[in-house]
């Protein structure tokens, strides 16, 4: 999980936004930023790219929990409610499944009330193992739970 917290110390982009680690673990992480007046659209609404945006933190922080450089390789998002200037928006990640050097992992947003805002599925690959063999690790772990994976 180490290798999560020194990709977020780095992210100045997430760090300009404000966006925060609150929680992480294994396959998972959750992320928090609040809606300043420059991330306002036309339409007094948080622009659904600020959104999109620190759902995809949260992913990237899930999917680096296991040590490899993770990235990723395709996302999708659903807008279900709106959000506005001065709500702190939570974004929750958690794997879903890990094939090989891939995996999927999904994250829901929410407004202060607990009202979905949207709903986010990312696809991550490895980029390469670590120096300690976490990489082998992880394909261990996920052998265990499904032998007849393509790895």
């Amino acid at each position: 999980m180490e290798s999560a917290r020194r990709m977020m110390d780095a992210d100045t982009a997430s760090a300009a936004l404000g966006i925060e680690l609150t929680e992480l673990g294994e396959g998972r992480a959750v992320c928090r930023m609040t809606v300043s007046g420059q991330m306002v659209n036309g339409h007094t609404l948080c622009h659904g790219g600020y959104v999109f945006l620190l759902a995809d933190t949260a992913f990237a922080c899930a999917c680096n929990t296991y040590g490899p450089v993770t990235v990723a390789a395709g996302a999708e998002i659903t807008f279900v409610a709106p959000a506005r200037e001065g709500d702190i928006l939570v974004a929750e990640a958690a794997e879903r499944t890990v094939y090989g050097r891939s995996g999927i992992y999904d994250v829901t947003v929410r407004r202060p009330d607990g009202q979905v805002v949207a709903e986010f599925r990312g696809r991550s690959r490895q980029l390469n193992a670590g120096p300690d063999g976490q990489h082998d690790r992880q394909h261990d772990r996920q052998h265990d739970r499904n032998p007849t994976a393509d790895h």
